[in-house]
């Protein structure tokens, strides 16, 4: 693969370049993917489905079993960044990175535990909704900043 060595000198290694452009082939499969994409989305739309409400839609009428709750925060959870990124972190500096794992396993014990069943019998969806409740006191007030604040102290 190259870098042996000749009259002349070393000869450079040799390097395979990749079309940095979409083919005839990626435009097809791009259009396969579009078009099934935008056919379930009208099929869906125009089916007269049971979703008449927005809790209906968004929350499938909490009548949900765990698996497709726990199958949906699953791919909230690990997105095509993370399952790119850590393979290659972990072979840059090492397997320090299983720490995180273990982070994330303590961390999520306490909203699930503490936070999530609450919200659950207030049939809360988000915890912004916390802050139009009756009752909130001043500290409620002051906290509507914080996700204004917090990319402006965090962003570097």
């Amino acid at each position: 693969f190259g870098g042996a060595v000749s009259e002349t000198g070393p000869t450079p290694p040799l390097r395979f370049t990749l079309p940095m452009h979409f083919t005839s082939v990626d435009y097809v499969i791009f259009a396969i993917l579009l078009v099934a994409s935008v056919g379930i989305g009208l099929f869906y739309a125009f089916s007269g489905g049971r979703q008449r409400t927005t809790q209906e839609f968004l929350l499938a009428d909490r009548s949900m079993s765990c698996l497709p709750v726990s199958l949906s925060l699953l791919a909230t959870f690990q997105s095509a960044v993370a399952i790119l990124g850590a393979p290659s972190e972990i072979y840059a500096n090492g397997t320090q990175y299983w720490f995180l794992g273990c982070s994330y396993f303590l961390g999520l014990l306490i909203p699930a535990h503490v936070f999530i069943p609450v919200f659950y019998r207030l049939r809360l969806t988000s915890a912004y909704q916390v802050w139009n409740m009756k009752g909130v006191g001043p500290c409620g007030h002051v906290t509507r900043g914080f996700p204004v604040l917090y990319p402006s102290v965090t962003t570097p």
